[in-house]
């Protein structure tokens, strides 16, 4: 059989399958879109299809090579359109490095890098550290003071990660009020920074 030839490892017979399933692969991509992709890229999703099919069939199933093949390659296809529409390798195909230097300059011409050029966090400036920490007191002191009980411990578990469920559930309340009382916490927050100015 041409596809367990091709499995172990013929190139003519590996040759022939991808022959003949080559205007399957194409017809299906031309039927897909790929965002930030073309056809090409499809057509070669749909060809690792077909491999897969090769590796993966087996013959003592009651299915054809022909209907297995069809579908590895239709999922293959849809696996990378739902993987280029999650982004999920954007960070990493659209990285740039900070040991670089600006404009591809040489690295050893003694030019500052794209690390040594960006601002440091305000965090780090010991003014601003006084100040955040002023200024998270005088949060602290405010809302403990004009919290109700409800709405001290709701955020409490809130900002320990709890879900809006698990808190109704421990509080014996429903998520609605849950949710209405972490509202009334984020207008005081924002009538206090406001004050502060």
């Amino acid at each position: 059989m041409l596809v367990l030839r091709a499995r172990n490892g013929d190139g003519r017979s590996l040759d022939a399958l991808i022959r003949r399933y080559n205007s399957f692969v194409r017809l299906k991509a031309s039927s897909y879109f790929l965002a930030g992709g073309d056809s090409d890229d499809l057509q070669q999703e749909g060809l690792i299809g077909l491999y897969k099919a090769i590796r993966d069939y087996r013959v003592d199933k009651d299915t054809t090579f022909r209907s297995f093949a069809e579908l590895c390659i239709t999922r293959q296809i849809i696996t990378a359109i739902k993987g280029a529409t999650r982004f999920k390798h954007g960070p990493l195909n659209g990285y740039i490095s900070f040991s670089n230097t600006p404009a591809g300059q040489d690295p050893d011409s003694g030019d500052c890098t794209i690390g040594d050029t960006l601002a440091a966090s305000p965090v780090h400036d010991p003014a601003n550290r006084v100040i955040s920490s002023e200024g998270l007191e005088a949060l602290v002191g405010v809302l403990g003071a004009s919290l109700s009980k409800l709405e001290g411990e709701v955020l409490s578990l809130f900002m320990e990660g709890e879900s809006y469920d698990f808190i109704g559930d421990r509080l014996k309340c429903d998520a609605k009020a849950v949710d209405n009382a972490l509202q009334r916490v984020k207008r005081k927050v924002g009538t206090h920074l406001d004050a502060r100015g």
